[in-house]
């Protein structure tokens, strides 16, 4: 083993440690949040959100594609039958947020 490999293997171990470290504390939050039973339930919606987190984070947010997919959504919400979709999910979300948010009433 040469001496250049002796120094290495210190440092070797220590970016695995890091990487086990990291690792754990990813998984500790994917679980906290409940991450896991959300890919199981709807794993394309995660997929997309997957993708939407990554695009904003790769400094896609400032780009002319967005732009350009802006002015299409937006095109596309004046379209009466997706209109009508947009306030049935909006509908769903705001009764869904709250059912969680209501107070159980005392016995």
């Amino acid at each position: 083993m040469s001496s250049d490999d002796r120094r290495r293997a210190p440092l070797a171990e220590k970016g695995l440690g890091l990487a086990k470290d990291v690792n754990d504390a990813l998984n500790s939050a994917a679980a906290a949040v409940g991450l896991s039973e959300q890919v199981e339930k709807s794993p394309y919606a995660m997929i997309g959100a997957a993708l939407g987190v990554g695009y904003v984070l790769g400094g896609g947010l400032f780009t002319p594609t967005t732009a350009r997919l802006m002015r299409l959504g937006l095109k596309l919400a004046k379209v009466p039958v997706v209109q009508d979709k947009i306030l049935e999910v909006a509908e769903a979300a705001l009764d869904g947020l709250l059912a969680s948010t209501k107070k159980p009433e005392p016995k």
